[in-house]
């Protein structure tokens, strides 16, 4: 995914922050760990929203993180690890992608 910038406000800014992950956490996310983005049609009324997954390093958790573009910016709306049972879904999935690129 190419980035051009984010478009960072103190309603984002902190919304983000209080799902524990550092601004630049997010945004080290957006230009090297997403792993996957699909349109997030439940919350596309007013604006087209995305949900982006991926795994954040040292310890590879994954992350959710909610988003619309601005322009060329990126505004994360949400961002967050994945709690337990989204984490296993995920890992699942991933596991079957895998599996069917080998074949």
């Amino acid at each position: 995914m190419i980035v051009a910038g984010f478009d960072w406000d103190t309603g984002n800014r902190g919304k983000c922050q209080r799902h524990g992950m550092a601004i630049s956490d997010i945004e080290e996310f957006f230009h090297s760990h997403v792993r996957f983005v699909a349109p997030d049609i439940k919350h596309s009324e007013s604006e087209a929203r995305f949900l982006a997954v991926g795994r954040m390093p040292p310890n590879d958790r994954p992350v959710f993180v909610a988003f619309t573009m601005r322009d060329d910016l990126i505004r994360p709306i949400s961002a967050r690890y994945m709690h337990e049972k989204e984490a296993k879904l995920y890992e699942q999935n991933e596991q079957t992608e895998t599996s069917q690129n080998d074949h």
